[in-house]
């Protein structure tokens, strides 16, 4: 499916009545400002296992939302797992959590999107689940809905 952008605040006055906006605010940190895509879900904390293997296949303009559970201790991307998400096709990233190298992941052709930045890594331990249903702040998300990003936000429509 082939998602044109619009401003995340012109889809919130169009879809006033279902259109799903976060209470929590994102820093814009990609080179892409502005993005869209299908929706794939990744629940994890503190350990980036679910999101390295989902960078090694093909995103066709997807959107990786990563639940990590708001966690700013670590970070569940930086400039090299982006760097793979960006080969592989993927539109973007957004992280309720904390990526790391900001400088770099601003140069990339890909939408990020977090909470926080530190310098601190994650580690791997195999855990983290996706395509289930994910809390970003007080909104639940599921694969196959879109997603919006902006400087203004992030907003989310049901993808049927």
């Amino acid at each position: 499916m082939n998602i044109v952008f619009k401003p995340t605040c012109d889809l919130y006055d169009e879809y006033l009545d279902v259109a799903r906006v976060p209470t929590v605010s994102f820093l814009n940190l990609g080179g892409e400002r502005q993005f869209c895509g299908t929706v794939v879900t990744v629940k994890c904390f503190e350990d980036n296992s679910r999101i390295k293997e989902l960078v090694a296949m093909e995103g066709k303009g997807k959107v990786m939302l990563v639940d990590g559970g708001g966690s700013q201790r670590c970070a569940l991307v930086g400039d090299v797992l982006a760097g793979e998400a960006q080969h592989g096709g993927w539109a973007g990233i957004i992280v309720y959590g904390s990526v790391r190298d900001k400088v770099a992941l601003s140069k990339l052709n890909l939408g990020v999107m977090a909470l926080n930045v530190t310098p601190r890594k994650s580690v791997r331990r195999g855990e983290g689940q996706v395509d289930i249903p994910i809390q970003i702040g007080n909104i639940w998300c599921e694969s196959g809905d879109i997603v919006y990003g902006d400087d203004d936000g992030i907003l989310l429509l049901n993808g049927s």
